[in-house]
């Protein structure tokens, strides 16, 4: 039984009082699950946001999952190929997706995707390259470093990741000017092609913030974005239809069991 290789027999044994897992749902048949982290690493004192820091060893036992259980790991453009025509759909995708661009996902994700072979993608927001996650409020949430372009083009070298657009500066797209959120999208675009020199065509909105705003929506796609990407939580199915909106994801929590992460493919969602 599958939660039982997951979790053990023990803690198997109790699932069925439980109502805290999603174990009783339907298995997703097809879709295209799309992993969501943030940071990966022990969390700092006084961060409020211990739920985003997956530390790296659970990163590296889901991971393993992905690899034993016949998971192809995707970037943006083999989805495009899929969808062109130039390459089959493998039998189980998933997309490894990093919200932000965070130093630790250099320094901890990308050697352990890159040892076992596997691919993932990260949003990157451009005016904090180089420095600090200015957006957050350091009372809360503790500043720390975000990727630089060493780091970046490091990884871009080694087919391991391939990097989208998360915006300019992190804003909440909904409530800015509509000219000041085509700025964020049409720019952050401009300026990462011109440094990575090939097209960015996946975008996230910043904490999912207008994905499902029409008038925000038809930025990002006047911008050139193929794929866009919420943070609502589920499986799109596959082939993928933009008019039905952007593509969900799978938050990945520090607080996760690997039941969770078991559940999340294959049920689409794994707490109540």
């Amino acid at each position: 039984m599958i939660i039982e290789s997951v979790l053990g027999a023990s803690a198997a044994a109790g699932i069925g009082a439980s109502a805290r897992w999603n174990w009783w749902r339907p298995k997703v048949a097809s879709g295209i699950p799309a992993l969501m982290y943030h940071k990966v690493g022990d969390y700092p004192k006084g961060s409020k946001l211990q739920k985003l820091w997956v530390t790296a060893a659970d990163f590296r036992r889901q991971m393993d999952y992905l690899k034993s259980h016949g998971y192809t790991t995707l970037h943006f453009q083999d989805l495009a190929d899929i969808e062109d025509g130039k390459t089959p759909c493998p039998a189980k995708p998933v997309l490894v997706t990093f919200d932000d661009g965070y130093a630790n996902n250099h320094e901890l994700a990308y050697p352990i995707l890159k040892e076992l072979g596997l691919k993932g993608n990260i949003f990157l927001v451009y005016e904090t390259l180089d420095s600090h996650n200015a957006w957050h409020n350091p009372d809360t949430e503790p500043w720390i470093r975000m990727l630089s372009w060493p780091d970046i083009e490091e990884m871009a070298r080694s087919g391991v990741i391939e990097f989208g657009s998360h915006t300019m500066r992190h804003r909440v797209l909904p409530e800015i000017s509509l000219e000041e959120a085509r700025w964020e999208m049409f720019e952050s675009k401009k300026r990462l092609e011109e440094k990575l020199g090939r097209p960015v065509t996946g975008f996230a909105y910043p904490y999912g913030a207008g994905a499902y705003v029409p008038a925000v929506r038809e930025l990002a796609r006047a911008a050139g974005y193929r794929y866009d990407f919420g943070i609502k939580q589920g499986i799109s199915p596959w082939p993928w239809k933009p008019e039905s909106g952007p593509l969900k994801r799978l938050l990945i929590r520090g607080d996760d069991f690997m039941l969770d992460f078991h559940l999340n493919l294959t049920r689409g969602r794994a707490r109540l």
